[in-house]
């Protein structure tokens, strides 16, 4: 009876020194885990849907050799009422290429029928919002643009006009977070010149702050909001005499396309031209819908 005992005992003492070192083996696999994923570093993607919430562009940047033809439609203001079919009667298109030259820039061009403008830009990547070896909290992005006049130059017969005061610039840092799988947002500070003013009181620089946001609803359903801000300046015609813009939507995305579809207050497709040149008004029911559809093309593989 006595050796039972013994034998029991020491079974028991066995099992249970398993059973320590088998929890010390798992906390030790847990931590080497864990330094593992803290040596690697984890980039957050899909911030947003595209490369543009609405208006604004988004920090999403276009793979390298991949091209995006985007089509952005502007129907007429819908308080024209049933003569215009409620905008549907008027249009203003933009379509443009942008192409992804490397993992932190893409390049883009384009045209829209406002003041048959053609436009340049280029998005660079400065920081991308990540987690692990290398702990980043938000992502942000460099954008400047040209945009070029094309219209016949007449507010002055007196005047001479030059090419140069075809040419307006637009420079934003777009400051972007993802708070969860289904919340993301951005800042977007942005400074518009024109070399060209109509009036002497007005300005040639103007700076605005915008605010976007995406809230994802399904895998392929967002909802998207934004709004610019324009920073008053006194006594200043070419700010007093435009409002700020606002526009909400949803993005579809179905394959290789996204449908954008909008309202806004914007007729301009432009950096300078809804920054700054916004003349429709909410609160009198100045709203346009639109929409933007992309089609994305590999040009070149990633290697």
């Amino acid at each position: 009876m006595k050796s039972l005992f013994q034998y029991i005992f020491i079974c028991s003492a066995l099992l249970l020194s398993v059973n320590v070192f088998s929890q010390d083996l798992d906390d030790l696999l847990d931590q080497m885990e864990e330094k593992e994923k803290e040596a690697v570093t984890e980039y957050t993607t899909s911030t947003f849907k595209g490369t543009k919430v609405i208006n604004l562009h988004s920090v999403e940047r276009l793979a390298p050799g991949a091209l995006e033809f985007r089509i952005a439609h502007r129907f007429g203001r819908i308080n024209g009422g049933w003569r215009e079919l409620w905008g549907i009667d008027q249009a203003s298109v933009r379509f443009g290429f942008d192409y992804g030259i490397n993992d932190h820039l893409t390049l883009g061009f384009g045209r829209t029928t406002y003041e048959k403008t053609y436009d340049f830009y280029g998005k660079a990547a400065l920081l991308r919002q990540s987690t692990g070896k290398r702990n980043m909290p938000i992502s942000l992005v460099w954008f400047s643009s040209m945009a070029i006049n094309t219209l016949d130059l007449n507010i002055n017969p007196e005047r001479q006009y030059d090419f140069k005061h075809r040419l307006a610039y637009v420079h934003q840092l777009i400051i972007a977070r993802k708070f969860s799988p289904n919340f993301s947002m951005e800042v977007v500070p942005s400074l518009v010149h024109h070399n060209l003013v109509e009036n002497a009181n007005d300005a040639n620089i103007i700076p605005a702050l915008g605010v976007a946001g995406r809230l994802k609803l399904s895998k392929r359903v967002s909802l998207n909001a934004e709004y610019i801000y324009r920073l008053p300046q006194e006594d200043t015609p070419n700010i007093d005499n435009y409002y700020d813009s606002f526009s909400i939507g949803f993005d579809i995305e179905t394959g290789g396309h996204v449908f954008q579809l909008h309202f806004t207050n914007s007729s301009p497709m432009i950096e300078k031209g809804f920054l700054t040149e916004t003349n429709g008004n909410w609160a009198d029911g100045d709203v346009q819908f639109g929409f933007n559809i992309t089609r994305e093309f590999t040009i070149r593989n990633k290697r």
